[in-house]
């Protein structure tokens, strides 16, 4: 590879220039690439961000492998299907589930919930008993009575209370047999439990209308008595989850669905994916109006070097020689703003990571964080730096031969 083009162009970006103009402007240039460089590092780290924010709630309540039949409604082996998995190497806990919508009545109130049936060993699972708070008790059975345990969102719109004397009902329609219209009341399944305990976990999708019960008493609340919607599994620490679930899809089969915590919220995490690639995007068009400052300041170095072309032309040098001489130039410029301008992104990050000096406006005490959360992805700064690149240097490639006719009179002048 030949390098004098290269060691030229140093040469000439870090020279003193003629006229101060033609100094400013290139620092112009390179200050406008590397304001947008830095708004690109700090707007998609945010974006990173609010997801592992989002993924690191959901972990608190979702397992971290789930399965699930491909086609209808339950597993209808669920028992017998998790004993012949539990042995699958990394997985350290399994529970079969039951999810599905009844009507909460508690006193003269009632909604709508999403309840679900636990099995006692939930809590190896997921971190709900750690999620009750203070006055109530992680408790589904004792004895023939019935327990659950609310979201904040049910229990306030119910007013329910832990440790309360009063049952809440909750109601399911029969899947099967015919409606005896005398009796309408026949047609619904009823489960009474007392309320044990109420958990928040700040996330409207679980906080709003989620009840937990013993997975006896969903089961025969909707009539699926060695049922399950789903099995949930807990990994072993240390296990691979992408080996662990290509054994799990391997012994399975296609009659099964097999999804990890980001599967089983594809769309909002997609949702957010979508919002950070559209946000690059827009900055990267900013980015290519600011490279029309690495233009101009091209070519304002091209006139001001004549007397260097024509040097070099003496000395030997051809046209592709000058022409690369002042690509790299250009291209130098928008490197040299790429890099100061992650650097200072990357430093801002840190800054908001370690201090929080941007806050939301929001009313803080609704909220998971009161400062903006920020994740620096290395995968997110190669991305940036490419573009950068790529743009810098087509902005050179465009100036020099747009310039090539003049440099060419130019160096035939002199």
């Amino acid at each position: 590879m030949n390098w004098l083009p290269v060691r030229i162009a140093f040469r000439h970006l870090a020279s003193r220039k003629s006229h101060t103009a033609v100094g400013v402007i290139s620092i112009v240039a390179i200050c406008a690439v590397a304001v947008t460089t830095m708004a690109m590092v700090c707007v998609l780290s945010v974006f990173n961000g609010f997801r592992g924010l989002v993924d690191s709630k959901l972990s608190m309540l979702e397992p971290d492998i789930k399965i699930s039949a491909a086609r209808g409604y339950s597993i209808g082996n669920a028992d017998s299907l998790a004993r012949i998995i539990e042995h699958v190497h990394g997985i350290a806990a399994i529970a079969p589930t039951v999810t599905d919508n009844a009507l909460a009545i508690y006193a003269n109130r009632q909604i709508p919930v999403t309840l679900k049936g636990i099995p006692d060993n939930y809590g190896e699972i997921t971190d709900l008993p750690q999620l009750v708070q203070k006055g109530g008790t992680y408790r589904l059975t004792s004895g023939d009575d019935n327990f659950c345990i609310m979201s904040i969102g049910a229990a306030s719109a119910l007013g329910a209370m832990p440790g309360g004397e009063r049952t809440c009902s909750f109601y399911a329609p029969r899947r099967i047999g015919a409606i005896n219209i005398a009796n309408p009341a026949s047609a619904f399944r009823k489960v009474p439990a007392f309320v044990a305990g109420v958990f928040e976990i700040k996330q409207g999708e679980y906080d709003q209308n989620h009840v937990y019960v013993s997975l006896d008493a969903a089961q025969r609340l909707f009539g699926c008595i060695g049922e399950a919607t789903a099995l949930e599994v807990k990994l072993a620490d240390g296990a691979n989850e992408q080996e662990t679930m290509s054994a799990l899809r391997e012994k399975l089969g296609p009659d099964y669905k097999v999804e990890n915590r980001l599967m089983q919220h594809a769309l909002s995490l997609r949702m957010i994916n979508i919002e950070k690639w559209i946000a690059f995007l827009l900055l990267g068009l900013i980015l290519i109006v600011a490279s029309f400052n690495v233009i101009s300041t091209l070519a304002i170095l091209i006139m001001e070097k004549q007397s260097n072309i024509s040097t070099l032309r003496a000395l030997g040098a051809d046209n592709r020689t000058t022409d690369s001489i002042f690509v790299v130039e250009g291209w130098l410029v928008s490197l040299i703003g790429a890099l100061a301008g992650i650097a200072l992104g990357v430093v801002l990050c840190l800054l908001q990571i370690h201090f929080g000096l941007v806050r939301l406006s929001a009313d803080t005490s609704n909220l998971i964080v009161d400062a903006y959360p920020v994740a620096i992805s290395a995968t997110d700064m190669l991305a940036i730096f490419a573009i950068v690149a790529v743009v810098g240097l087509a902005a050179s490639l465009a100036t020099v031969r747009a310039m090539r006719g003049y440099m060419r009179k130019a160096a035939n002048r002199m």
